[in-house]
């Protein structure tokens, strides 16, 4: 479903114009388009911004790059496999160029932003005809069409912090699940992420421009919408506006509908007691708080510039616990900073203990180039890492199984996902835990109540009620 964030702007849509009719001449047919997503969240919202665009210059979407005569990589920096990964996947057209010189080959992204990046890829990959920053990836219509004319290569990596383009149609991929940018950028400088150099300072989207987007989609059906930042915690601050976070939650959750709202992702040091008694207050917004730790060492958070330290960070999560009885929280952890030490990785087991989370997203800690943490002493052997990672998975596999074991026999409202090649059904409750139960592919989409029935780790076998 195609839609669109706000009246699109004359110059692009002049371009756009101009590229349907040209595009059309040079290959005699409807062209296709084919957009490969590498990353996050964030990065999967940016596409569909990118295909909405695409399909307003009259491109046609397909999956498969070698039907396409436009391809573009949206591209991840924040680990080196990533980036690897893209590399491997550029190079496959090199042939398809080859074999048609006018197809347009573009790369787009957090990785591209990267100078040495955008560098590498003039040098060594010629057949690349584009390759876009973070902050320029609205006026795709305007570079295509000048590529298209015969100009010469795009490099164009402009990083200005201005203000966020708010005339981008929007091609969204599901049709009940929806990512709703609300800020882009970031202002901690964490030292082992690259965020703040290829996305930028923190910027917010008007608070109208980001409720009329939300409209829009429930207009359209859409029953789970999670709102999009780097840091969403930080969002309005600085802005003329006068609307911080929790104000546009309550904004949001005031619109009417079916739906319900989530969030990603929330730096502790800006998660306020606001905030969490917002989550407590409007029935729409899930019961489910990401709050990334990446370590219960004061030392190494200092190491990491997190801005909070172990206390602080407790004082969050007792306040939201109390706040909140239901609440699911998850969090990130790096296993293996520089300068970690065994003593202080127990410390982080035994804040896990302490919390007993829904579930983690663990990481063995990968240094990327262009941040302090890269320049670190790590004299511990990956080895070494590696047993620490275990260690601390089975740990959390024994308190997921604790907590899902105290789910059964309960009911919850959960949204239908997906269907399982076996039949049953996936779902997802406002606290973000995945329940399987039997049913028909015609719930999709539908809120269910599902009586839990059986647990596995962290996940739940069920019964529709």
């Amino acid at each position: 479903m195609l839609l669109k964030s706000a009246i699109s702007s004359g110059e692009q849509s002049a371009y756009a114009e101009r590229v349907k009719k040209l595009a059309y001449k040079i290959y005699g047919k409807t062209p296709l388009a084919c957009v490969v997503t590498f990353g996050c969240q964030q990065n999967v919202s940016d596409s569909e911004r990118l295909k909405g665009e695409l399909s307003e210059m009259g491109y046609g979407l397909t999956d498969d790059i070698n039907e396409a005569q436009f391809i573009i990589f949206n591209t991840c920096a924040v680990r080196e496999h990533a980036e690897d990964r893209v590399y491997g996947n550029v190079g496959v057209t090199k042939a398809l160029k080859k074999q048609n010189p006018n197809i347009i080959v573009a790369v787009c992204g957090c990785m591209a932003q990267r100078q040495s990046v955008a560098d590498k890829i003039k040098r060594s990959y010629p057949y690349v005809d584009m390759v876009l920053g973070t902050q320029v990836q609205h006026r795709l219509p305007e570079f295509i069409y000048k590529r298209l004319s015969g100009s010469k290569r795009v490099f164009d990596l402009t990083l200005d912090n201005g203000e966020i383009p708010e005339d981008i149609p929007v091609k969204r991929d599901g049709t009940f699940k929806g990512w709703l940018p609300v800020m882009y950028g970031c202002n901690n400088f964490c030292t082992y992420c690259i965020v703040p150099y290829v996305r930028g300072r923190e910027r917010s989207r008007e608070p109208n421009k980001i409720t009329a987007e939300a409209e829009e989609m429930i207009a359209a059906g859409y029953k789970d919408i999670t709102l999009l930042g780097q840091n969403v915690n930080s969002y309005g601050k600085g802005e003329a506006h006068g609307v911080n976070f929790a104000g546009l939650l309550r904004r949001i959750n005031a619109l009417d509908g079916d739906f319900v709202i989530r969030f990603m992702t929330s730096h502790p040091k800006d998660c306020t007691k606001e905030l969490i008694d917002t989550i407590r207050d409007c029935g729409k917004v899930s019961s489910h708080l990401h709050l990334p730790f990446q370590s219960g060492s004061d030392r190494i958070l200092k190491l990491m510039n997190r801005h909070y330290d172990r206390k602080r960070y407790m004082e969050i999560v007792n306040y939201a616990k109390e706040k909140i009885p239901n609440l699911s929280l998850t969090s990130d952890i790096i296993v293996g900073f520089p300068g970690e030490t065994y003593e202080d990785f127990q410390q982080t087991l035994s804040l896990i203990k302490e919390v007993e989370y829904t579930s983690l997203f663990t990481f063995i800690f990968s240094p990327r180039v262009g941040t302090p943490a890269a320049k670190m002493d790590d004299p511990i052997p990956y080895e070494e890492k590696s047993k620490w990672f275990s260690e601390l998975l089975k740990v959390q596999e024994e308190i997921a199984a604790k907590r899902c074991e105290s789910m059964v026999s309960k009911t919850y409202r959960v949204l239908v996902e997906s269907a399982k090649p076996n039949g049953e059904l996936t779902s997802r409750t406002e606290e973000n835990i995945i329940v399987e139960f039997e049913g028909s592919e015609d719930l999709i989409g539908t809120f269910q109540n599902v009586e839990v029935t059986k647990a596995r780790n962290w996940i739940l076998k069920g019964k529709l009620v």
